[in-house]
């Protein structure tokens, strides 16, 4: 994976950033809170969103602003992508909006936070912890893993290799085995109980029950059917006698009925007769309150300002009152607005006096620093002619110094003679060696033909002396010798007085040097002491101006305070004419009130009018329905008489005792039937429940049936979720120690570049990613044994290891994110940043495509191969970014920087 491209809109501290990112080591540098590591932040946020963040989204939106857009391009595995987040504040909420798209024909969307994010952790295979794990080392976490306990750091490695998914499968194959277990002992325990339910059955002769109960049944269903033809007789007795007690009993019910409406209707009458007295009652009371109205009326027409209660004169007496409270609220709105206009005039006028007086004392501070400061450049001149008359002084004595050597050279020359002299002095010592090996070699063949002789034999051919005509070339060997010696003698005596010349001139060098250094230090002095002397000057002259403007402001601030004071005058008089208007206005509204309660009054009377009309009509009304009454009354008592004359109490006994005796064999009859009918659903039930424990018996046999070939299954089953959770831990197992094994070999291939040649020999890390480390002497340490940039930097080995073992993988290479390192030379010393910058390299020599650094560091600015510098508008406080040419840089400013 690379980074391409990242946009920022309101992040943060950037108002608009663009940032195109390429292959290689990129440096992003800047002073500490320019917004370095927000640009990382960004990247990361592009890709998780909020699962990135340590605080909320509200925190990622620039100060002042309500909205926010991050965009990243980026490529893995040779597909490109964009993705956009957009965050808008609003009603103290965040509404995050995002997609992703493929740009290069894939065909790839996807809408909604949740979706992009889920779409990155399967690309990438690693969610937003495993990314900061991995590849995303942020300011202060470099330590994160050598702090972790060893059970996190299996963890966390084991998620990065997908070690946590066959975990994950174990759990659940172990979970299914259990599962599988607890529904195993279930149906183990139901197949017990179903052979004790079959057998309890079985030994109950459940047919032959079932033959007795239905013969049973049989006599039961013939004496029901016999008290049944009996009952029938006895019920059409009790009807006929019946029918003849409900004939009699209608025309009593009819009589009785007909008494009730008549008492009903003469108390209707009566009740109609009360309401007409209650009605003519409030007539009188509606017409007394008239009365009383009225004169209320003429009590209150001076205070509406009226001469007559009428609805022509009320109208015209509102649009008088209108009219004069219009004329009222505008000179009261425009003296209001005089007398607010004059407060805030003098408000503001003494807010200016104000100002200018702070103004004038800032002035005068300001004054009296540029004296301070142009007394403090004075003495600072003095002080540098002072330094420039002892460099003087220290010249004169070196030039001295080199006057009175013994030497043919001036000042200029004894750089040049010395470099000659050296050079002869070279040429001096590679003749003495040869001198020297010649010498050996010479003495040498003296020493082999003195042998020789001394033997009896020629030096040159080894024949006895008396028969060799060489016999005397061992004298010219001899005078060789000697005269090597003698040359060789010369040499060494001219290599010392060249020593001496030589060291006599380095001396006058350095102060000829001495002299140089003077004479520059002397001229930039005389430089400074004039610019000095130039500063204090300008200083003192500024200091005066300064002066002469707070005096100025003053006096402006003491006319302002006048003038202010006026304005608070004329405020004042516009807010007593305002309380006059006011005191106006409340008189209007008292003079309305009065003849709003004049057309209350009116409307009450007109109210009690129509209510004496209501009252009148209804009274006319109740009169009309009562004579209607009473000509129904007459008719109903016509009809009471008529009623009382038809009945007939002999042939009502009658049918009465006709009734009781029927009625009496009924209820016997019904308590034999009831007697009867209970035995046959005892019966029947009883039936029922043999059939129904046969069918029981039945069904049981083939659960039994069904159970036992469960139980079975369930058997095998558990086998196989066995056998499974066993080969996922083994796996999971085999797995890791390999991932062991291989991050055991990148991190020593890791830590073999960084401490090959100091005093740790290796590392070793066990099974239960137990990190050991071991000096040269075989003494074994704990990673937190270290110093402090020791650990740092062990640290960034462990994570440049374990991105390595990544993207190397087991079995095949694997498209991994960029390595991004924020601040890792926070606890690094000089000495271990250099070994940093080499780890760096050495990354890239693996194959570590893009490599994003944030530092200041410049050892590691050196090694980038491009520079993005982050500056910070301290005005505005907004960050901007630009990309730089490494090649180029001047390390020199950075470090000014």
């Amino acid at each position: 994976m690379k980074f391409d491209r990242v946009r920022l809109a309101n992040f943060k501290p950037y108002g608009d950033a663009d940032l195109r990112l390429t292959e290689g080591v990129t440096v992003i540098h800047g002073l500490n809170g320019s917004g370095k590591s927000s640009l990382l932040e960004a990247c990361f946020f592009a890709l998780y969103g909020s699962k990135a963040l340590d605080g909320t989204l509200e925190d990622v939106i620039t100060n002042g602003e309500e909205e926010t857009e991050v965009e990243l391009w980026f490529t893995h595995d040779g597909v490109s992508y964009r993705v956009e987040r957009r965050l808008k504040s609003y009603d103290g909420r965040i509404d995050h909006q995002c997609t992703l798209e493929s740009i290069d024909g894939s065909d790839v969307t996807r809408d909604g936070a949740r979706a992009v994010r889920e779409f990155v952790t399967e690309l990438l295979r690693m969610d937003a912890e495993a990314f900061v794990n991995c590849a995303y080392v942020r300011q202060g976490e470099v330590n994160k893993l050598i702090n972790a306990t060893p059970r996190e750091r299996q963890d966390t490695i084991d998620d990065l290799l997908q070690l946590g998914k066959l975990e994950e499968y174990r759990e659940r194959a172990g979970d299914a085995r259990l599962g599988v277990e607890d529904v195993l002992e279930n149906r183990r325990g139901r197949l017990d109980q179903l052979d004790e339910q079959i057998a309890a059955k079985e030994d109950r002769d459940l047919h032959g029950r079932l033959n007795e109960l239905e013969s049973e049944l049989g006599e039961v269903d013939e004496d029901i059917d016999r008290y049944e033809s009996q009952r029938e007789q006895a019920k059409e007795t009790r009807d006929a006698a019946a029918e003849t007690l409900e004939t009699h009993a209608e025309k009593r019910e009819e009589l009785e009925s007909v008494e009730g409406e008549i008492d009903e209707i003469e108390a209707a009458i009566r009740e109609a007769e009360r309401e007409r007295d209650n009605h003519r009652d409030a007539i009188r009371e509606a017409r007394e309150r008239i009365g009383e109205i009225e004169s209320e009326i003429d009590d209150r027409l001076d205070d509406a300002g009226l001469d007559a209660a009428s609805e022509e004169a009320i109208a015209d007496r509102r649009e008088e009152l209108g009219d004069r409270e219009e004329a009222v609220r505008e000179e009261l709105d425009d003296e209001r607005v005089s007398a607010e206009a004059f407060r805030n005039q003098a408000t503001n006028l003494a807010g200016k006096a104000d100002d200018r007086t702070e103004r004038a004392a800032e002035i005068e501070s300001e004054a009296d620093d540029l004296a301070d400061e142009a007394e403090a450049a004075a003495e600072e001149a003095d002080e540098r002619e002072a330094s420039i008359e002892e460099l003087r002084e220290e010249a004169d004595g070196l030039r001295e110094r080199i006057a009175a050597a013994d030497a043919d050279v001036d000042r200029d020359g004894v750089s040049e003679e010395r470099d000659a002299l050296r050079d002869e002095r070279g040429e001096v010592r590679e003749r003495i060696a040869e001198l020297s090996a010649e010498l050996k070699n010479a003495r040498e063949r003296v020493e082999e033909a003195e042998e020789l002789l001394a033997a009896g034999k020629c030096p040159e051919c080894g024949q006895p002396v008396e028969d060799s005509p060489h016999a005397s070339g061992i004298e010219e060997d001899r005078e060789r010798v000697a005269e090597l010696e003698a040359e060789l003698e010369d040499a060494r005596e001219r290599e010392d007085d060249l020593d001496e010349r030589i060291a006599e001139l380095d001396e006058l060098a350095s102060a000829a040097d001495r002299l140089d250094e003077i004479d520059e230090r002397v001229e930039t002095l005389e430089s400074r002491v004039e610019e000095k002397r130039e500063e204090a000057e300008r200083k003192r002259e500024s200091a005066e101006e300064k002066r002469e403007r707070a005096a100025d402001l003053r006096e402006e601030a003491e006319e302002t305070r006048e003038v202010a004071a006026q304005k608070r005058d004329e405020a004042e008089e516009a807010a007593e004419r305002v309380e006059e208007l006011e005191a106006s206005l409340s008189e209007i509204d008292d003079d309305r009130e009065a003849v709003t309660a004049i057309e209350e009054r009116l409307s009450a009377i007109a109210e009690a009018e129509d209510e004496i009309e209501r009252r009148r009509e209804k009274r006319e009304n109740l009169e009309e329905v009562n004579d209607e009454r009473r000509g129904r009354l007459a008719d109903k008592r016509d009809r009471r008489d008529e009623l009382a004359d038809a009945v007939d109490e002999a042939a009502v006994e009658n049918a009465k005792e006709r009734k009781a005796d029927a009625e009496q064999y009924l209820e016997q009859v019904a308590e034999e039937l009831d007697r009867l009918g209970e035995r046959r659903e005892e019966i029947q039930n009883a039936i029922g429940g043999v059939k129904g424990e046969l069918s029981e018996l039945e069904a049981l046999r083939e659960e039994r049936e069904a159970l036992g070939e469960r139980v079975e299954a369930l058997e095998t089953l558990h086998e196989e979720t066995s056998e499974l959770e066993s080969m996922y831990g083994d796996l999971r197992a085999e797995l890791r120690q390999r991932n062991v094994a291989e991050l055991e070999r990148t991190l020593n291939e890791t830590f073999e570049l960084v401490y090959g040649n100091d005093a740790y020999s290796h590392i070793e890390l066990d099974g239960e990613y137990v990190l050991t480390v071991y000096q040269k002497d075989g003494e074994p340490l704990d990673p937190e044994q270290l110093s402090g940039g020791e650990r740092a930097l062990f640290n960034l080995s462990l994570r440049c290891a374990i991105y390595r073992l990544l993207s190397e993988g087991i079995e095949g290479a694997a498209p991994t994110p960029p390595l991004i390192l924020d601040e890792p030379t926070v606890f690094l010393d000089s000495g271990h940043v250099s070994r940093l910058v080499r780890l760096v390299e050495e990354m890239r020599g693996f194959g570590v495509a893009q490599i994003v650094i944030v530092s200041h560091d410049d050892e590691l600015v050196g090694a980038a191969d491009e520079l993005v510098t982050v500056e910070k508008d301290p005005r505005s406080n907004r960050s901007t970014v630009r990309r730089e040419d490494a090649a180029e840089l001047d390390l020199a400013s950075l470090a000014d920087d």
